[in-house]
């Protein structure tokens, strides 16, 4: 942008919440392209470091929940975008939406901020508050807040956004492709209109530039109202998978369609349940009068089958840039690493192999950094299939959730039903586990050179319990680490080994054949007490949109 002198100008600041998140990581970039100056409020930085913009954004750490933090994120912002909400934080998520709303609003106006543009969800019309599902309420409820906040506000309203790795397309995905033949709830006949993901951006952006006596709400959505089911046949035609045979029932709750959902997708339960209550009502727009401040362009909104199929090529060519679960989960693990110095102490298990591979460190490293998803855990493929249906059985996210990017990964990303915690590129791949269990777990994997140009891997499994249950846990499971543990180093260092001599590079999948502990060092499974360290070792078509 340049003044009439020809100087250039510093575009409008927008700030960003939930820029780790599915539609926040994908604004971002959008911003930058339309000329725009961002600034991203983030719980935990780090998690941002990775992202290719990075370097081109402000990152300040800070929680919509916490009014102190969000004095410094609102300095000189002149666009504020609310893009967080507790979908699937249990009990009590109500509660928390609406304080986080009030507290972002009451700091938004006493900063001057020019606008609020808040995501939320569509509602039904005619339909009493009490009978919407909880998810809808709430959004709907953020949304008044804002409104009413004396800040000019742009509220947009969608129904089911379709995009590679969207909770919404990855539900329909699932549940089409793995089921040829279909038992399903009432709700499937239910209309809802559907929009791409790139057209939610584009309104996204396009709404920051709208005028200050511009405030209100807007129905958001694509060109055709369909029902879930017709949403299911469409996906199969342009999947090119037979025809879906799908028989409703009145008899599946909402309570119980969760565990369906939950069972055949990546999607959990706790997220699949909203998603599912939402869709009982019709969900369709009412207005289009966004056009009249963003504009359509030849072509859009998209159809739906256009967004699936783009949707579906982003995933075939494994260029998903976000995905539902690139946020926290609500209610996972944040303490502290047990040998980061803010630690609070306590008991400590740990299981630490070591070995010395026969291939270059960036060898080793290539595997490290695929392994997981489609590679799977390189041991025992049973007790971790296991794992993940009992953890899927209690409500947890199981192994389905997979990897963003099959070669490659960055801080904050899931992987199956790990968080990436740590990663430093060519030598350490820190997971946190996100599965149900009465404790914190990690899981360090290291790349490290013998200092004559061959690699030694390392690796340590930690584990603090929590209470009676917690040491009962580790204790249960302890006769499977030389198993599953020592099986996963030396299977690495083996696929590590024949991908150099093979001269693929390739990011591998374990040997064929059952693993064996042999070859990695003693485990050393004992408690630590508190102190003592274990060593750590804008356009129709937005640039990178679907």
């Amino acid at each position: 942008m340049s003044d009439a002198s020809g100087h250039e100008t510093p575009g409008p600041l927008c700030l960003v919440t939930g820029a780790s998140g599915y539609i926040g990581g994908r604004l971002v970039p959008e911003l930058l392209e339309a000329g725009f100056r961002v600034r991203c409020l983030a719980r935990t930085p780090a998690k941002l470091r990775d992202h290719p913009w990075a370097g081109e954004v402000e990152i300040v750490q800070g929680d919509v929940t916490d009014a102190d933090t969000l004095g410094p994120a609102f300095d000189g912002v002149d666009v504020a975008y609310y893009l967080v909400h507790a979908l699937g934080a249990g009990p009590g998520f109500e509660h928390t939406d609406r304080a986080a709303a009030r507290t972002f609003a009451v700091r938004a106006r006493s900063a001057g901020v020019g606008r609020i543009v808040y995501l939320g969800g569509l509602t039904p019309r005619g339909v009493p508050e009490e009978e919407l599902s909880p998810h809808l309420r709430s959004r709907a409820e953020v949304g008044q807040i804002f409104l009413a906040s004396g800040v000019p506000t742009t509220v947009l309203r969608a129904a089911v956004i379709i995009g590679s790795g969207s909770a919404s397309f990855e539900m329909l995905r699932y549940l089409t492709e793995r089921l040829p033949v279909m038992v399903t709830p009432s709700w499937v006949r239910t209309r809802i209109q559907p929009i791409a993901v790139r057209d939610v951006l584009r309104y996204l952006v396009g709404s920051a530039r709208m005028p200050a006596e511009v405030s209100r709400a807007f129905d958001i959505g694509g060109p055709d109202v369909l029902t879930y089911l017709g949403m299911m046949r469409r996906y199969a035609s342009v999947a090119g998978l037979p025809r879906r045979l799908i028989f409703p029932v009145p008899v599946l709750t909402p309570r119980l369609s969760s565990h369906w959902i939950g069972l055949v997708t990546p999607v959990p339960r706790s997220i699949a349940r909203p998603l599912a209550e939402s869709l009982r009502h019709e969900v369709v727009c009412h207005e289009h009068d966004i056009a009249e401040w963003v504009p359509d362009p030849p072509g859009a909104p998209l159809r739906f089958e256009r967004a699936l199929d783009l949707a579906l090529q982003r995933v075939r060519e494994a260029k998903t840039t976000t995905r539902w679960s690139s946020a926290s989960l609500p209610g996972a693990p944040s303490d502290p690493l047990p040998t980061d110095p803010d630690w609070a102490g306590g008991s400590l298990y740990t299981d630490e192999r070591e070995l010395d591979v026969g291939a270059s460190p960036q060898a080793l490293w290539r595997v490290v950094e695929g392994i997981g998803g489609e590679n799977g855990w390189y041991s025992f493929p049973l007790a971790w299939a296991v794992r993940g249906w009992l953890d899927r059985l209690v409500g947890g996210v199981g192994l389905r959730r997979g990897r963003r990017d099959a070669q490659h990964l960055r801080a904050g990303d899931s992987l199956d039903f790990w968080r990436v915690e740590e990663i430093e590129r060519g030598r350490l791949l820190r997971l946190r586990a996100e599965m149900r269990i009465p404790g914190l777990a990690w899981l360090e994997m290291y790349a490290e050179s013998d200092g004559n140009g061959a690699a030694r891997y390392r690796q340590r499994a930690l584990f603090h319990p929590r209470g009676l249950a917690g040491h009962a846990y580790w204790w249960s499971v302890a006769p499977f680490h030389a198993v599953v543990f020592g099986g996963m180093a030396r299977n690495i260092a083996l696929t590590a080994e024949a991908s150099e001599a093979e001269g693929t590079g390739a990011e591998g999948r374990s040997p064929a054949g059952e693993p064996e502990p042999a070859g990695t060092a003693a485990a050393g499974k004992r408690p630590l007490s508190a102190g003592e360290s274990p060593g750590s070792g804008a356009s129709a078509a937005p640039p990178g949109a679907e």
